[in-house]
């Protein structure tokens, strides 16, 4: 990996959607936290109908060295903002945070101290009290068993918004989809292995509601599903394909040599014996016979693809302000 060479402590990203209320509070809020850092505040608005990007131009404006905007032409999601914030980074410690205010900026200096002085590569926030609403909570417990148990990782709170990063992480991944929950998956997939939590105060929202729902809840499931496949197999799906292909496979290729052998049997006694094209047994092995071919085939093909396939996803950016070149 080519060396980075961070010109500051801190770069703070935050993704945003129709959040103009709280802006000026949370940029007034980092600046008191952060008096004695050398940082940068990303926000990226990911296509707000409100004045939200109205409110980042005031602040770029009135600081001018540290504020940073990126304004996409629609809305893309969460995942998103945060790669194109990481793209813009610069600093030595990546932070993300949501823009609701329920993330508190009190909490950086210590995550920071965590990757500094312990040697983590990522460290998460844990809410462990959360001001939401139940319809949220019991879904977000959810998530994290499951991601626990699918990724091994010993987190209590995937999903919370406040995390910090070596600025190394952040630009050998990528996040696309709703992956934004699982960051320390596709972090650990990339080989950054130490990974911690630190416990967090969760503010209650002052401003606006929140944006969770039942597709989010959903689209969330099927992603860890995604990831936790993509993690084992995406550089080998021929181990996946190939080998549920051969069983499949050499399971029929039994079945055929059971049914032969049974008429062969009852043919060797004298006993009356139906044809074996008469059987169901023999179709369902011949179908499986199929499907283990098809399944090797899709594992021959996915291999080959996954060697050739260099396309990443490109964000249509609408404004920037605050860098004349946002990978640099």
């Amino acid at each position: 990996m080519r060396a980075m060479n961070p010109s500051i402590d801190l770069s703070l990203v935050v993704p945003l959607f129709n959040e103009s209320e709280s802006l000026v509070e949370l940029k007034a809020w980092i600046d008191r936290v952060l008096v004695e850092r050398s940082y940068e505040v990303i926000f990226v608005d990911d296509g707000s109908k409100d004045n939200s990007w109205e409110i980042i131009e005031q602040l770029h404006a009135l600081d001018p060295e540290r504020v940073v905007g990126i304004r996409f032409s629609r809305n893309y999601g969460k995942s998103a903002g945060l790669q194109k914030g990481f793209e813009s980074a610069r600093g030595r410690i990546v932070v993300t945070l949501d823009a609701d205010l329920q993330d508190s900026p009190e909490e950086i200096l210590g995550m920071e101290r965590l990757i500094l002085e312990e040697g983590y590569d990522l460290v998460s926030g844990w809410k462990k009290k959360r001001h939401d609403p139940l319809s949220k909570t019991i879904p977000t417990r959810l998530y994290n068993a499951a991601t626990r148990w699918v990724s091994g990782i010993a987190l209590h709170d995937f999903n919370c918004g406040l995390k910090a990063y070596r600025l190394e992480v952040v630009k050998a991944i990528e996040v696309q989809g709703e992956m934004h929950r699982y960051i320390p998956i596709l972090a650990k997939d990339a080989g950054f292995n130490r990974i911690g939590e630190q416990v967090v105060q969760h503010q209650s929202r002052k401003y606006g509601t929140t944006k969770f729902g039942v597709e989010r809840f959903m689209n969330g499931f099927l992603d860890l599903m995604t990831i936790g496949f993509m993690s084992r197999f995406s550089r080998k799906p021929m181990h996946f394909f190939g080998a549920l292909g051969v069983l499949l496979f050499s399971l029929s290729l039994l079945g055929f040599g059971l049914i032969g052998g049974n008429k062969l049997w009852a043919m060797s006694q004298g006993l009356h014996a139906r044809n074996i094209t008469e059987l169901s047994e023999f179709y369902l092995a011949l179908i499986g016979m199929v499907m283990g071919l098809q399944f090797f085939l899709t594992g021959f093909l996915a291999e080959m693809t996954s060697r050739t396939d260099a396309s990443r996803r490109a964000y249509q950016v609408q404004t920037e302000i605050g860098r004349t070149n946002a990978g640099s």
